[in-house]
């Protein structure tokens, strides 16, 4: 069996230092690897009008900002697919075959639905005069996991580069698969999930410490952020509130800027940046300890951090100055991914005897049944 990528982000924001480490430089490493026959990135523009759909020019704006951090990340247009979810219309016609194979049952116990559905204001039922919080949950929103499975299925994908929160969303993909196969025969390939394999990247948490790193929460450091805007947001992290002066000991877990450091910081870091320390075990000891403060270890981070983004921001400079280029990757790449799709939708309506035209052999069945008849 041919292995192949799907994944994607939404276009409600620049891509963040969460989004590098929890997928998209994961995406670089496999599409340089060989590994894999095909590779498709996709842009969710359909799945983030779900729950802004009052407003869509944020979506619309947001497509090349995104595309902009996939090129200027390294994502390659010659080895990787980059194409926009609304574009490639046979998605929506899988997802509405789908949508009889899961009950409703099972979408209000999907973890990562729930969880949206709270971080994102909604109230599960419809508030008279309530200002505070959004009115009920628009059914697309409510169906995204069956909307996932739409794309991930479209292009056969056996491999999801994507964070733990992701993981029950794949799940649920991985049963719809599995009912469609069991009840129209074999089609769909079941996916499996891709993890970091740092710990530490899993669910990156926001410079204030708290949950995974949010566009929503205002607390990201952008993939396009200046080096001094980098600065600005390292030395404003959350660290140990009990570490108040220099030769207190101080604590490095649920620290973000260790955990930062654990996503980020290589070893060669230390003989560039900090050349008294062997290693980042050796630093961390010396901060339980005490006599290390806070701000020479912010510097390390801000170091790391704007030597990972500085070879992003110069190919983002490249790829800003040519964005009717950028746009043209876009439209090449949707019409390959809206061919695949449209392969496997039609393997999708054999399996369910819904391909009334193109079977010869039914027509030619009831045209002698009925002549017999008569």
């Amino acid at each position: 069996m041919a292995k192949i990528i799907l994944t994607g982000d939404r276009p409600t924001g620049r891509l963040h230092l969460g989004h590098f480490v929890g997928s998209l430089r994961r995406r670089v490493e496999l599409q340089e690897s060989g590994e894999f026959e095909r590779i498709f990135i996709m842009i969710a523009d359909a799945q983030a009008l779900t729950d802004n759909a009052d407003n869509p020019e944020k979506v619309r704006q947001n497509i090349i900002e995104v595309a902009l951090d996939y090129l200027s990340a390294g994502l390659d247009p010659a080895k990787s697919t980059l194409f926009i979810q609304s574009q490639v219309a046979e998605l929506c016609e899988l997802a509405f075959y789908y949508m009889n194979l899961v009950t409703v049952q099972r979408l209000q116990r999907n973890p990562t639905v729930k969880a949206e559905i709270t971080l994102r204001g909604f109230s599960e039922q419809s508030v008279e005069g309530d200002t505070q919080q959004r009115q009920g949950i628009p059914v697309g929103f409510f169906t995204y996991p069956i909307s996932q499975a739409s794309d991930i299925t479209a292009f056969k994908a056996t491999t999801v580069p994507a964070g733990e929160d992701q993981e029950p969303m794949i799940e649920q993909t991985r049963e719809i698969v599995h009912k469609f196969n069991s009840v129209y025969g074999p089609t769909l390939v079941e996916p499996e999930i891709l993890l970091p394999d740092n710990a530490a990247c899993l669910r990156l948490p926001g410079t204030d410490g708290k949950a995974k790193m949010s566009k929503s929460l205002g607390n990201c450091i952008y993939l396009s952020d200046t080096a001094e805007e980098v600065k600005k947001k390292v030395m404003g992290m959350y660290t140990d509130p009990n570490h108040l002066r220099v030769e207190d000991p101080g604590k490095v877990e649920g620290n973000t800027v260790f955990t930062y450091l654990d996503a980020f910081c290589q070893p060669e870091h230390f003989a560039k940046y900090l050349p008294e320390y062997a290693s980042l075990d050796e630093l961390k000891a010396h901060y339980r300890r005490g006599g290390l403060g806070d701000v020479k270890v912010k510097r390390l981070l801000i170091a790391v951090l704007n030597e990972i983004l500085d070879p992003i921001r110069e190919r983002r400079k490249y790829y800003e100055a040519r964005i009717p280029e950028v746009y043209e990757i876009l439209r090449r790449g949707s019409e390959v991914a809206r061919q695949t799709a449209a392969a496997t939708l039609a393997e999708v309506r054999a399996a369910m005897k819904i391909d009334y035209f193109d079977d010869a052999a039914l027509i030619e069945e009831q045209a002698k049944a009925y002549a017999n008849k008569n």
